[in-house]
């Protein structure tokens, strides 16, 4: 099983990235960090096990980019707009996230391959809970 501390070694030790948050999201199958990039942030992923949906794409593609993700103000909205389009969605609904907040992923077969996440915050009192 894949371990976050290599990464985070690369990223926060010898890039020098702020490390600002790190959990583990049971719902998703993940320990996940958060590092800072100007007005941004970088996601570092390990799998709680193979059987986890990371876990089954570190087994089949090895480390490297697993997807990218989209802030969002209203994940339910911006979820009817994309069903609407007619983009395939992985999440009819919104699930939970790092720190609170509300996501919801896009099949990447109608995003030239990538895997697409949406992301609503938390509020900040909802963050606090």
């Amino acid at each position: 099983m894949a371990e976050i501390e290599p990464a985070l070694e690369l990223y926060r030790d010898r890039l020098g990235l702020p490390a600002v948050h790190r959990e583990v999201v049971q719902e998703q199958g993940v320990e996940a960090a958060l590092l800072d990039v100007g007005e941004g942030h970088i996601e570092l992923l390990a799998p709680l096990g193979s059987d986890t949906p990371v876990g089954g794409f570190l087994s089949k593609n090895g480390p490297g980019m697993h997807h990218v993700a989209y802030q969002v103000a209203d994940v339910d909205a911006t979820l009817q707009e994309l069903r609407e389009a007619g983009f395939a969605l992985i999440d009819e609904r919104p699930r939970s996230g790092i720190r609170g907040s509300r996501v919801a992923f896009l099949h990447p077969r109608g995003t030239d391959g990538v895997l697409t996440e949406i992301v609503q915050p938390a509020t900040h009192a909802e963050a606090a809970r």
